[in-house]
């Protein structure tokens, strides 16, 4: 089968098991000019794959009921919740969803037993899912419209040449629907492109009545500006001249509230303290953020609240957590009505709001119904299983599911009302009056059309969308709850309201209390009114009450009568009456921010871990270098003692020993001598240790390196040359310091900058010594400068034989105390952004100190002492080396080295062969 037309929609084609959707639009039945078939182009054309994700719905539609009949009705309602992210729904919604879509079909069953109302007319449906969600129902509303759109299927064939059987969707005369105000204008631009009615029983945004946009568009509800006034009216009869309000975003709470603002400001007398928006996608703790707001202007306890439930079932949680039960003045729009869904574990937060819901009235009949529904009677509904399971609270089963055994079975049994808790949703009523409503309008059309005709005559086939829309604007009659229903110009129902309130205390049955009414005007029973904790006396919510101590007032633009109390936040203080001010650098406010109060001064504490692990490691290490001293000086003319250089050995050791020291200068309380020590010592002991050490390290490397050319021994490799040398290279490092010392004598300084955290309550001055962190780098530095060399040094004796000295160990003390050093430089300038950050970098310069002090007495003393202590055997005089037996060792060194070296050469060529 082929075709050249474009995919514009999906319609079931019987050819042979195979299905052709290529299509195009034609004339149709509704005579629809140039302009909406091209918008329809757009329409599908913008959506992609509408058919493709619609296709399922409108090949076999297994998520629609279809009602059968002379007459179709659509219906659209939120069986579902939205659904979280990639999934179009969510959650089943018992009462916005099923109880509103038990209603259309209760009220078909009423109007087709009815003999009086359309004799010998069956009205049909065509009942779908919004999954309350406007783009969702939007695709599904395509299903309405197929039956107008003329198909040409000239050009298909099936393979046997003969043309397709094509399945005739049912024609929708009109949509009953839908409830959310943003679903409505979605669904209502494209129904009014095909000139199909709609009426919906739930939908209030202003924006629905604009007749020129939404000119199929009618409801038996009053729009959000009627209500919006009676709100205005309620504030002002209980003296409140100061509200916020909070409005869910999308049309029908941002034009609720923006008609609630505009009559205010018309009106005069009612200023408004906060405008807040809840997002579509709200962010973990958005709804804390929201009372925080709120709270800014605390005085205006009043909140006007148009919002969905979810929402205001959220705000009032966000309410609870910050322990404001009872603070808050909620003024509910009919979304909140009575419904106890929003408010459930919430009651003491919610006492004393005000709500407001188009009159109604319970259905007897509906209950009736409703209540009589069960797995057995109601197959035509083919979500009321899912409503089974969720009533019940069980699971049924179905082939090939394995039963939850956390869930009980469920028998069939059960009874609404019976097994489990029930109450008729608020707008049952206005499903059933806008049934009816378009029942009447063909009902009058049947009349006018087809007079004495039995059925629908030819002048109804098909009805004309435009021509029932003129009837069911016309409408007149007495609705399900005995009040008349009808439509103004725009569309819209007159505005009819109940006031409630909803009350805990002194009640025997809790719960939502008609407190007044509003007809065009309001009638309020302020006596029978109460608020939280049974109080009678109407709270406050007024404009500018006095401002608290530690704020200012912000006058508000355009509202004279008012102003904002702002906190002075941060690190400012009350200068006036309408300024606040920083307080000086050392400085911080007060509690109630009247004035400013000295900053804490601080230091590092003995009793702190930043403090106590360095010292623990430093006096552990003194101890230590304090009894290899004592073990060098007691066994001082021992062999292995003299073997080690006692000269060098003592002035490393006393350079160690100072390496541990500084970690308790660096911990005392700063004070000018604390911090001359400081600058002295801390780079003193690393240059006395790395001096001595690479002193060792030079001496041996020359003295290898000279006996492999001559017999005759190196310059300066005497004790007491190797000391002048050691000394010579601390005097650079003293030298450096007393210049330092002239240059920038030694101070304290309180540095206020470095914790200074956004709560000033927890601003500190830190008292220390003048040492910035390049300072202490560039003190460092000679001694990095002098490890690095030692580390050469030892790289290059590496290769000394290991009877000979200390050329090894030394080695890898230096290839150890660079790792450390190493891993030292990221911590500490890591740590500079840190609000801990003198403390954290203090144990880290430290514990590095002591860690590669540690590695040197380690490995270099540590053997030592082992051997002269537990096996004194070994401590015997060996026979003394001439330097021509050194001479003679370097030069076989060499000549091992070079015949391994020769050996791989001559190797080489075996190796490519």
């Amino acid at each position: 089968m082929t075709s050249s037309g474009t995919a514009l929609t999906s319609l079931p084609l019987l050819c042979h098991h195979h299905h052709q959707e290529s299509l195009w639009i034609g004339r149709e039945p509704c005579q629809l000019s140039l302009w909406p078939r091209l918008l329809l182009f757009l329409w599908l054309g913008i959506g992609g794959q509408v058919s493709q994700v619609s296709a399922s719905h409108q090949h076999f539609h297994p998520h629609s009921i279809k009602i059968p009949g002379d007459i179709t009705l659509g219906g659209l309602f939120p069986i579902h919740a939205r659904g979280p992210h990639g999934l179009p729904c969510g959650e089943l919604k018992k009462e916005k969803g099923i109880h509103r879509m038990e209603a259309m079909l209760y009220a078909l069953d009423q109007i087709n037993s009815d003999p009086e109302l359309l004799p010998n007319i069956t009205l049909g449906a065509r009942i779908l899912d919004t999954c309350s969600r406007d783009t969702y129902a939007l695709e599904q509303s395509l299903t309405f419209v197929q039956a107008l759109i003329q198909k040409d299927t000239s050009d298909i064939r099936c393979s046997n040449g003969e043309p397709p059987i094509i399945r005739k969707p049912e024609r929708v005369v009109g949509v009953i629907g839908a409830s959310a105000s943003s679903v409505s204008i979605m669904v209502a631009n494209i129904l009014r492109l095909f000139e199909i009615p709609q009426v919906s029983y739930a939908s209030t945004a202003p924006e629905l009545s604009d007749n020129n946009r939404y000119d199929f568009f009618s409801r038996v509800v009053p729009p959000d500006s009627y209500q919006a006034q009676a709100m205005l009216d309620i504030v002002k009869a209980l003296g409140w001249n100061y509200v916020s309000t909070l409005a869910s975003e999308g049309n029908y709470g941002e034009s609720g509230v923006d008609a609630f603002m505009q009559i205010s400001r018309e009106a005069g007398g009612v200023c408004i303290a906060q405008s807040v928006k809840i997002p579509r996608e709200p962010s973990d703790g958005e709804f804390d953020k929201i009372i925080k707001r709120l709270m800014e202007t605390s005085n205006a306890r009043g909140v006007i609240i148009f919002a969905n439930e979810d929402d205001i079932k959220r705000v009032l949680e966000a309410a609870k957590r910050a322990n404001l039960t009872g603070h808050f003045l909620f003024v509910g729009s009919d979304s909140w009505g009575a419904k106890s869904s929003p408010i459930a574990d919430l009651e003491d937060v919610a006492e004393g709001a005000v709500t407001i819901l188009p009159k109604r009235a319970c259905i007897d009949g509906f209950d009736q119904y409703f209540t009589s529904r069960s797995l057995e009677n109601n197959r035509r509904n083919i979500w009321f299983a899912e409503f089974w399971e969720d009533d019940f609270r069980c699971k049924l089963t179905r082939p090939g599911i394995k039963l939850d055994p956390d869930k009980k079975k469920c028998t069939g049994e059960e009874r609404i009302g019976r097994d489990s808790s029930y109450e008729q949703e608020g707008k049952v009523q206005f499903v059933i009056d806008a049934v009816y409503s378009v029942a009447y309008a063909l009902h009058s059309m049947h009349q006018d059309l087809c007079p004495g005709s039995s059925g629908v005559c030819s002048n109804m086939d098909p009805v004309e969308g435009r021509s029932l829309l003129d009837y069911i604007r016309a409408v007149n009659f007495n609705g399900s709850a005995g009040t008349s229903v009808l439509f103004n110009e725009n569309g819209d129902a007159p505005g009819r309201y109940d006031i409630f309130q909803f009350q805990m205390t002194n009640h025997s049955h809790p719960g939502y209390h008609v407190i007044g009414q509003w007809t065009n005007n309001l009638r309020l029973n302020l006596e029978e009114m109460q608020w939280s904790g049974g109080d009678k006396l109407v709270p406050e919510s007024i404009c500018s009450f006095p401002c608290k101590p530690g704020e200012r007032k912000k006058m508000v633009k355009g509202v004279p009568c008012c102003w904002h109390c702002e906190l002075c936040d941060g690190y400012q203080y009350q200068l006036d009456e309408f300024n606040c001010e920083s307080c000086p650098s050392d400085m911080r406010p007060v509690p109630n921010r009247t004035s400013c109060r000295p900053t804490p001064i601080i230091k590092l504490e003995w009793n702190s871990p930043w403090a106590l692990v360095p010292a623990s490691l430093a006096l552990l290490g003194i101890l230590a270098t304090s009894g290899v001293v004592i073990t060098f000086i007691r066994f001082n003319d021992t062999p292995i003692v003299r073997a080690s250089g006692r000269e060098l050995s003592y002035v490393l050791l006393t350079g160690i020993f100072l390496i541990y020291l500084i970690t308790f200068l660096m911990i005392a309380e700063p004070g000018t001598v604390a911090c001359a020590f400081r600058r002295l010592l801390l780079g003193l002991g690393m240059a006395i240790t790395y001096s001595a050490m690479l002193t060792k390290t030079n001496r041996i490397y020359r003295i290898f390196e000279q006996g492999k050319r001559s017999v005759t021994p190196p310059k300066f490799i005497s004790p007491t040359s190797q000391l002048a040398i050691t000394f010579i290279l601390i005097s650079v490092q003293v030298l450096g310091v007393f210049v330092w010392f002239a240059v920038v004598p030694p101070h304290t300084i309180i540095d206020y900058e470095e914790l200074r955290p956004p709560n000033p309550d927890l601003a500190r001055g830190i008292l220390k010594c003048d040492m910035s962190d390049l300072s202490i780098i560039c003190c460092l530095s000679y001694s990095i400068v002098l490890m690095v060399t030692c580390t050469v040094y030892a790289v290059k004796s590496r290769g000394v034989p290991e009877t000979f000295n200390e050329a090894k160990p030394i080695g890898f003390t230096m290839y150890t105390t660079c790792i450390v050093w190493l891993a030292f430089v990221p911590i500490f300038f890591g740590t500079a952004q840190s609000t801990e950050k003198l403390f954290i970098q203090t144990a880290t310069l430290t514990v590095s100190m002591s860690l590669s002090a540690s590695v040197s007495l380690g490995m270099l003393y540590m053997p030592k002492v082992y051997v002269i202590i537990f096996h004194p055997e070994q401590n015997v005089q060996k026979r003394k080396r001439s330097f021509k037996a050194v001479a003679q060792a370097a030069q076989m060194s060499q000549k091992s080295l070079n015949e391994k070296q020769n050996g791989g050469m001559k190797i080489e060529p075996d190796r490519s062969q």
